[in-house]
């Protein structure tokens, strides 16, 4: 798989895959993009509604760790543990994400590295509070628990990676999460509006981050 690392908007690195000719964030500002979709609308808002000590996150596309770094940073600030799950078909190699400069807006280089660096298919603790598992394996063929709180849905877009927005791929996470479990993506598909509401999800568009109209989120009811 082909990798470039690209300057984004807000000055900070996305990727690149030229086999996809994809980019792994938003052109328009990679830091502002997860932190307005991930953060801002998906824990955040989690928080605001839910009174939970453990907070289960799953997220569909580890990457450049960009998601986990701030919501690392974020577990800092707050008492709740955060344990964090995190799938990746293709694991980026060092030579790549040691040059990304995350650390530039958000800091903690050495909580990036350890994110990075801990094991694969294993639970290594980052902070006291924030829990850390990578697993090196698609979410096809992912075996998952059925108690998330959060879903960070982060794949790449369904014109490039169709076969993870198919309707039977939804159905396995929205199972995954528990009642009042929040799903959260930067897509904002009317097909995938359509798919989250016949799966039991009260869908929400809202305003997306910073050169994208709109993002998804939807909560658990049933």
């Amino acid at each position: 798989m082909g990798i470039e690392i690209i300057t984004t908007s807000d000055g900070s690195h996305s990727l690149l895959n030229t086999e996809l000719d994809e980019t792994y964030h938003s052109r328009h500002g990679a830091v502002q993009e997860s932190i307005h979709v991930f953060i801002k609308e998906g824990l955040d808002y989690f928080l605001r509604r839910q009174n939970a000590t453990d907070i289960a996150i799953l997220e569909v596309g580890f990457g450049t760790g960009l998601n986990a770094l701030l919501t690392l940073q974020r577990a800092q600030e707050i008492p709740n543990s955060i344990h964090y799950t995190s799938l990746e078909t293709y694991p980026i190699p060092e030579e790549i994400w040691s040059k990304l400069n995350y650390i530039d807006s958000v800091g903690l280089k050495e909580k990036f590295d350890q994110l990075h660096q801990a094991p694969w298919n294993s639970a290594t603790y980052i902070l006291p509070n924030f829990e850390l598992q990578k697993r090196n394996v698609t979410l096809q063929q992912a075996d998952l628990s059925t108690g998330f709180d959060l879903i960070y849905f982060d794949a790449f877009a369904p014109n490039k990676q169709p076969e993870m927005w198919e309707i039977d791929v939804l159905k396995k996470v929205v199972d995954a999460m528990k009642i009042d479990g929040v799903f959260v993506t930067y897509c904002a598909k009317g097909q995938l509006k359509r798919d989250l509401k016949s799966l039991g999800l009260v869908v929400e568009t809202l305003a997306g981050p910073p050169g994208k109209k709109e993002m998804v989120r939807g909560v658990k009811k049933s």
